[in-house]
């Protein structure tokens, strides 16, 4: 019946250190709580079935259910869901109003979080009722351009925004940090045809990626960012590029599902991280590693071959 925290962690991220450490101190604090460390690389299987992409990833678990999640190493954030989660329905009352206020604050910042924003159950690729799979099948066939939050990932916010707009169920759909309703009125809408003229139309996914590609003369995709790779083969490719003192610069893939799919597409590339010079795919990992030891990786970076 205890709140169980689960810590979904990699050796080689300093991030995960960081919070394996923060943990630590939340169990001195909280007995009654049982936190649990998995290598999420080395149990690939269940790290698929909660939907583990990145390192650090929390979940939280009550009455074996699934009650939160947290992506990313957010020492307070980590800290508050314990003290909530833990502490149950006794929260006193003036924490309780400085949670919702944090909510409010985290829910204007989902809502904002891209022009056109959907609530949905599941993902666009995977919706996970009827009704969020008509409202992706409706806002893509108008191309329209928008991002998207699984209200199944966090029940915190699945609550919360109900409250927050006034709108008792899912999806939802905001443009431009205002609600304009659920899959009835998004119909009505394409009906009248004005939903063209109030959600925001989508570039060219070919298009986008070609502007991408071509952003930087050495671009990289990649899971995390310089400073902060998120998968092991990102972080080598990043020490092997960094060894050479060449400029580039990055894209994480985990923050943008449509190119994430698309690149493997467009460059028929199927893995990641995909290194690119002068708009020209190079290659991943294995051929990096290859043409560091035959000492053709630098002329290539400076766009010299």
């Amino acid at each position: 019946r205890s709140l169980v925290v689960v810590h979904f962690w990699a050796p080689w991220a300093p991030q995960c250190t960081q919070m394996n450490e923060v943990m630590a101190a939340l169990a001195k604090e909280h007995t009654q709580v049982v936190f649990v460390k998995l290598e999420a690389e080395a149990v690939p299987e269940v790290s698929e079935k909660y939907g583990i992409s990145s390192v650090p990833t929390f979940l939280f678990f009550k009455n074996s259910q699934r009650v939160d999640r947290l992506d990313g190493a957010h020492a307070p954030e980590l800290t508050k869901k314990v003290q909530r989660h833990a502490s149950g329905s006794s929260v006193p009352a003036g924490s309780k109003d400085s949670a919702k206020e944090d909510l409010s604050v985290r829910l204007k910042k989902l809502i904002n979080a891209a022009p056109c924003m959907l609530f949905m159950k599941g993902s666009p690729k995977e919706p996970r009722c009827g009704f969020s799979k008509q409202m992706v099948e409706i806002l893509n066939k108008h191309s329209i351009s928008f991002s998207s939050f699984d209200i199944f990932s966090d029940e915190e916010v699945r609550q919360g925004l109900k409250t927050y707009s006034n709108w008792p169920t899912y999806p939802q759909l905001y443009v431009a940090g205002e609600l304009i309703g659920g899959l009835d009125i998004v119909k009505e809408l394409e009906a009248s045809g004005e939903l063209d003229t109030v959600c925001p139309k989508a570039q060219k996914l070919e298009d986008r990626l070609k502007l991408l590609i071509n952003k930087a003369p050495v671009m990289l995709f990649m899971k995390g960012s310089k400073q902060m790779a998120k998968c092991g083969f990102s972080k080598q490719i990043i020490e092997i590029i960094n060894s050479t003192g060449v400029d580039y610069e990055t894209f994480d893939i985990l923050e943008d599902e449509e190119v994430r799919q698309g690149l493997k597409t467009f460059s028929n590339w199927p893995t990641y991280p995909q290194l690119y010079v002068k708009g020209e795919l190079v290659g991943g990992l294995d051929i990096i590693k290859e043409l560091k030891e035959s000492g053709e990786l630098l002329p290539i970076l400076k766009g010299e071959n």
